[in-house]
């Protein structure tokens, strides 16, 4: 604990005491709002931990790539000539250009800035007018490889040297969601929000149902909040509630499941779709928030009104959660709030959140 005084200017050595849910306070306000803790988070916790990128879906040729970011790199995951999955910094070794804008298809990558040209398995193939530069070997200059893996049809990337095994961290989720199958989703569309507020009062938010009739009174009709729970894992939670068979547009039958994945990452899993949201910190006061939408078949067309119906749901719930969000910061910003207390029966999932980050805050300061 002595490293902890390295960092007397931003953190409270108190302020990493985990107490029962029931004795403990939320973690102080300044977490939400200081500088020097985001570029602490980004340069520690988000570095150590794994980053949802995209689905096998969105992969299915070779050449096919998709554009991510994690802890505040860009990253191109692909599939190579031998249909493996791979994936790198989007940055060419040249002059940090990148070698991608957007999603897309392609044989060979190529920097956008200098037109350097990469193999698909990251080795520098091309090189225009270099002729006359000394002591130059191309194995020395091809792409900064980044470690994936794949679970349930979702692509993750982890940029540490050593990361934890993913199906390890994950494991029991694909069993609780039966009959659903991740891997059997197909990607149907993006859309990204921008939140005037910390990553963390977003993830916060997402993690209790304690607000959801006063902020979401429509919701209550769509799920049975009665049933509603929260189950605690080691490195993920779950929010369970069964859906009201007569308010169900999705017209199947079954639960509506809400995952987070720590830190920063969630799977929200109806009958036939799949949601997924990740919340990727911009600055100390700032987020935006990626959903990603995934359906069993999309074509159909008598599935598409429902999908819209879909869409159009989601839309209007998100821009409920950005404004109460944003209306948080603020608050937490204020002279007249630090710390807060949970609701044991409502804010578990909040607790578990806040526990992991003291624990990996913790454990980064420290070096164990």
């Amino acid at each position: 604990m002595t490293k902890l005084k390295k960092h007397n200017n931003i953190f409270n050595e108190n302020d990493f005491e985990i107490l029962p849910l029931n004795q403990s306070e939320t973690i102080p306000s300044v977490w939400y709002t200081s500088k020097e803790i985001f570029e602490f988070e980004q340069s520690g916790l988000f570095q150590e931990e794994w980053h949802l990128i995209c689905h096998l879906s969105q992969l299915k040729n070779i050449g096919d790539f998709v554009l991510g970011e994690a802890a505040g790199n860009s990253v191109i995951v692909l599939k190579d000539n031998e249909e493996k999955i791979r994936a790198f910094y989007n940055v060419c070794r040249h002059r940090g250009g990148p070698l991608a804008m957007e999603n897309g298809c392609a044989n060979i990558l190529q920097c956008k800035y200098h037109g350097w040209t990469y193999t698909l398995e990251g080795m520098l193939r091309g090189i225009p007018r270099f002729d006359r530069v000394d002591l130059f070997d191309k194995k020395d200059y091809g792409l900064v490889k980044i470690n994936v893996d794949i679970y349930e049809g979702l692509v993750f990337v982890n940029l540490s040297e050593t990361p934890k095994p993913l199906k390890v961290l994950l494991n029991g989720i694909s069993e609780r969601i039966k009959p659903n199958d991740l891997k059997k989703k197909n990607f149907h569309q993006r859309i990204v929000y921008d939140v005037k507020g910390n990553w963390k009062v977003y993830v916060d938010n997402y993690l209790e149902g304690y607000h959801v009739p006063f902020v979401h009174p429509e919701l209550t009709n769509f799920l049975d909040y009665k049933e509603y729970v929260t189950e605690i894992s080691e490195n993920y939670s779950l929010q369970f509630s069964p859906i009201k068979k007569e308010k169900n547009y999705l017209k199947q039958e079954g639960g509506a499941y809400y995952y987070f994945l720590f830190p920063n990452i969630m799977l929200n899993i109806l009958p036939g779709r799949l949601q997924t949201n990740i919340v990727i910190p911009v600055d100390n006061k700032n987020c935006k928030v990626i959903f990603d939408f995934y359906y069993d078949d999309f074509k159909r067309e008598e599935l598409t009104e429902i999908i819209k119906d879909d869409l159009d749901y989601s839309d209007k719930v998100q821009a409920e959660d950005i404004e109460i969000c944003e209306k948080v910061q603020k608050g937490l910003e204020s002279k007249a709030y630090d710390k807060g207390r949970f609701s044991v029966e409502c804010e578990e999932g909040v607790y578990h959140f806040q526990c992991l980050l003291k624990k990996s805050h913790k454990k980064y300061i420290s070096g164990n």
